[in-house]
């Protein structure tokens, strides 16, 4: 139970002065907090054998009065100053997942679904910040306020009635270790299913569209009804253990209370104590309450953080595919990019999606890609983006392996403009600024018209500055296509990499931005991707890929001659197109 502290040992390392300098105050407030109840029995006492004068009840009153002021004063600054650590550590172990969500690659994601790190970095740090806070705080009550009670019953009063008021403790014990367990185990089960159902309402709230067209409503309904059942059984299961512990702390004080009262009037009547010795005690068995309760609410506590620690440390833990070079090797130029004898398949498949592929490209040539769906020109693309591990051959820029590179260096040559375009809930402006971050409305308008978008970008409500929804909702495929390209663009990288990016646009904006492309990147290396053959026909060098083998190569004119798939692919194609226009 207690290992979740020192699983966050790092944390309370960094800030022990905080932390001791709370844990400190707090102890001085609960002393501060015992005074109060034996100068109330000293009063009764003196009331009892007439001795109070009117001089020692204002003492009295004017030393409770102090004695309040100073406790506010002291519990303000402990509440605050532990409270607040509480805060930094979610916000620090959240800057921490996001960092790391940031270096992970597809096969990271394929693990873990997007509703579960959601779960993750939300409701599983919300506990752990509550363990660091609240847990602290019932942990200090549960032991050093409890012994501080129990010792001036004790020493104040008297051992005996204090000891036979405890008798329900060790049976406290017991019970909330059984709590504890139950808790750890139904909050883990809780905290996953939460998890699933985040999944599912992000994939009904981005397929809605699908959905509907094919009037999916009431069964993805019914599907949701039965996932927040689940939930809802799951967190039932906790509350119903949540829910014991209150009653079962109530009990065991009752019988507390019952002891000292009846045990302590008889000693009352044999004048072991006074009345006001007894007044005294009561009162501090209703002090014990908390600490008696903070016992039930530090296993509750603790055992939820430990169980959403264990789950935000697994995903924390999970180890980068792609590592950092030990020893980088700096290139101060993209001269050349060669795939030599470049064999790969995925993590968890035997198949190989890429075969031996040999390719040689000089700086400034325009690369065409084609060949039939899943022949592997994504994949050829995210082997030098370095997205997996496990590549077999070489795979270099300007004769250094990209493996002795750092990822920072090699994507800030690249410019990606993948399949599905990705669009953030900003503006149109935002997105495109997303490739240069200074980028001027000039140069953001230059890079539109290289991508056919100016147009666009008129017929919008507030031009640059409409916000395109989320995931680009409020534009049209054609139009997503054409932000990602231009967001490309902004960047002039050095390697640009279109991977089917034209697929949505007509054959005359594509023939449009081809070009732009080679007016504007003659001195720059473009890989283009396409099943359109004409977006590739003014390509230096075309290779055409079959399962993962380039089982072609050469200019259009050559390719044309050979006789091949792509011969036969081009004038399919020509012909569709001429059926269209007619």
């Amino acid at each position: 139970m207690f290992s979740v502290f020192k699983k966050l040992d790092w944390f309370f390392k960094h800030y022990w002065k905080r932390y001791t300098f709370a844990v400190i105050a707090l102890m001085v407030a609960s002393a501060i907090g015992l005074i109060p109840p034996r100068l109330l029995g000293f009063a009764i006492d003196q009331i009892q054998f007439d001795t109070l004068t009117s001089k020692l009840l204002m003492i009295i009153i004017v030393g409770y009065l102090v004695l309040i002021v100073v406790h506010y004063s002291i519990s303000f600054l402990w509440d605050y100053t532990l409270f607040s650590g509480a805060v930094i550590l979610e916000r620090w172990t959240r800057s921490k997942l996001v960092d790391h969500f940031l270096k992970m690659t597809p096969t990271f994601y394929s693990k873990y679904k997007t509703g579960d790190l959601m779960a993750r970095s939300t409701n599983d740090l919300k506990a752990i910040a509550q363990t660091a806070g609240f847990g602290v705080l019932t942990l200090v009550d549960s032991t050093t306020f409890m012994f501080m009670l129990i010792a001036m019953m004790g020493f104040t009063i008297s051992w005996k009635l204090t000891l036979a008021a405890l008798i329900p403790l060790p049976i406290m014990a017991i019970i909330m270790n059984k709590y504890g367990a139950a808790i750890h185990a139904r909050f883990t089960e809780a905290q996953a299913a939460f998890g699933n159902m985040n999944n599912e309402v992000l994939e009904s709230i981005r397929g809605v569209r699908v959905i509907r067209a094919f009037v999916q409503e009431k069964q993805d309904k019914t599907r949701f009804e039965k996932m927040t059942e689940d939930v809802y059984e799951k967190n039932i299961a906790v509350a119903k253990i949540d829910a014991m512990f209150e009653p079962t702390m109530k009990i065991l004080v009752g019988l507390s209370y019952t002891i000292g009262l009846g045990y302590g009037t008889m000693l009352v009547f044999q004048n072991v104590i006074s009345l006001g010795d007894l007044v005294s005690f009561n009162v501090y068995l209703g002090m014990l309450i908390w600490p008696m309760f903070a016992v039930g609410e530090l296993i509750n506590v603790l055992q939820r953080g430990n169980a959403s620690l264990d789950r935000v440390n697994e995903t924390i833990n999970y180890e980068v595919d792609v590592k950092e070079p030990e020893q980088p090797i700096e290139v101060s130029k993209v001269e050349t990019v060669k795939f030599d004898n470049v064999s790969f398949s995925y993590p968890g498949t035997k198949i190989n999606q890429l075969d031996n592929i040999n390719l040689n490209i000089i700086n400034g040539q325009t690369i065409g890609i084609v060949g039939k769906t899943g022949a592997g020109k994504t994949t050829l693309f995210k082997l030098l983006l370095r997205q997996y591990p496990g590549i077999r051959g070489k795979v270099s820029i300007s004769d250094v392996n990209i493996e002795s590179i750092t990822l920072e260096q090699i994507r800030s040559w690249i410019g990606y403009v993948p399949q599905d375009q990705v669009m953030f809930s900003k503006s149109v402006r935002e997105n495109i600024q997303f490739g240069k971050s200074d980028a001027s409305d000039e140069e953001i308008y230059r890079v539109m018209e290289l991508a056919q978008f100016v147009d666009d970008i008129k017929q919008l409500p507030k031009g640059l500055d409409t916000k395109v929804g989320e995931s680009g909702v409020t534009l049209s495929g054609g139009q997503k296509q054409r932000v990602a390209l231009a967001r490309a663009f902004i960047k002039n990288p050095e390697i640009l990499i279109l991977d089917d990016s034209l697929s949505a646009v007509d054959g005359k904006t594509e023939s449009k931005i081809i070009d732009h492309l080679r007016k504007e990147r003659q001195n720059k290396t473009t890989l283009i991707a396409a099943h359109r053959l004409s977006a590739v026909t003014h390509a230096d060098h075309i290779i055409v890929l079959e399962d993962g083998k380039i089982v072609e190569e050469g200019t259009h004119e050559e390719l044309m001659a050979n006789q091949g798939w792509y011969k036969e692919q081009y004038e399919q194609q020509q012909l569709d197109d001429e059926e269209v226009i007619s």
